[in-house]
């Protein structure tokens, strides 16, 4: 995605960008309350009532865009070992006007540099709908200085722990959107692309809430995709060796794989944008998630994982179509 971040950096720098002072910061708490008793709610992902406390702050404003960006944090659902990824943080794109909008979760791609999230986020609140960019777990200031960490890792344990925690603040992200007065909280959202679409997906079906859903480079079934594949051959090879199946590894991916939980999906407006040569991931997981959430839309691009870059005004317009729509 490294193309795709570069042009959209500067779709931000020509938007009209300018800084601002912070001149005041809200502190207040919000409820989270779970809709209805979770009992379709895969257990890892269920979250009990709270009340959250937070703070949110001016960062700056877009005048060219009639957008202003503030900065949300508050506590993260699960405390880690590691101190910087137990605050979560979020940028607010609040579109001008009174009344309120729709509101649209935005996580970012593998690199987790904001570069892609800022310009889907701007892009969102230029068009009227409020967007959320939060950062995931151990990503952008969650990660503490010098350190290697990430969402994903060789450490299946360690992904899946920091997958569920990133899930369980993206259903706090939700109640914050919903206690709003500038938000519908009947209209709320989520968009991901490329490993964020993945986390996305997985959110939106813990959370019933998030009614409208868009899946960009994204999909389902990583076992049954990447297993047999040749270029997984010395992987495979030395995971047989060790004692692994094809069955284990099923297994202990199902719980970050949306795969697992798409049936959930079915009861969201869901919007996949794939890519028909993606070399990272494979047309046949887009299809399996389609397949398996009730195959609602899908749109293809003749392209390949990076080169989806040239289709983002395309894919954008057909986004805000998708989250602008009243009816759940």
């Amino acid at each position: 995605m490294g193309m795709l971040a570069t042009a959209c950096g500067c779709l931000l720098f020509v938007s009209g960008v300018t800084a601002a002072e912070a001149v005041s910061v809200e502190k207040g708490s919000f409820r989270y309350r779970p809709l209805g008793d979770q009992r379709d709610i895969p257990a890892c992902y269920r979250l009990d009532a709270r009340i959250v406390d937070y703070e949110l702050k001016l960062k700056f404003e877009m005048p060219a865009n009639e957008v202003t960006v503030y900065k949300l944090t508050f506590p993260s659902a699960v405390e880690s070992p590691c101190r910087e990824n137990n605050t979560v943080h979020a940028e607010y794109y609040r579109p001008a006007g009174k009344g309120s909008s729709p509101a649209v979760i935005v996580l970012d791609i593998t690199a987790g540099d904001g570069a892609v999230s800022r310009a889907i986020a701007t892009h969102l609140a230029q068009h009227k709908i409020a967007a959320l960019f939060v950062h995931m777990a151990y990503n952008g200031p969650r990660r503490p200085p010098g350190s290697n960490l990430r969402l994903l890792s060789p450490d299946m344990e360690q992904t899946t722990a920091a997958v569920r925690q990133t899930v369980l603040d993206l259903r706090l992200a939700t109640a914050w959107l919903e206690s709003r007065a500038d938000v519908d909280g009947k209209r709320l959202g989520i968009i991901g692309t490329s490993m964020g679409s993945f986390v996305a997906a997985l959110t939106a079906e813990s959370e019933p809430k998030l009614g409208r859903v868009a899946v960009l480079l994204g999909g389902g079934g990583f076992v049954q995709a990447w297993y047999d594949r040749p270029d997984a051959d010395w992987f495979r090879f030395v995971y047989e060796l060790l004692g692994g199946t094809r069955e284990k590894m099923i297994a202990a991916i199902a719980p970050v794989d949306p795969i697992t939980y798409s049936a959930n999906l079915k009861e969201r407006k869901v919007l996949q944008i794939a890519a028909k040569r993606d070399e990272l991931v494979p047309p046949c997981m887009a299809e399996a998630l389609w397949n398996a959430s009730g195959k609602q839309k899908l749109v293809w691009y003749d392209c390949t994982h990076y080169g989806a870059v040239a289709h983002i005004v395309s894919a954008l317009d057909k986004v805000v179509e998708h989250f602008q729509a009243e009816e759940r």
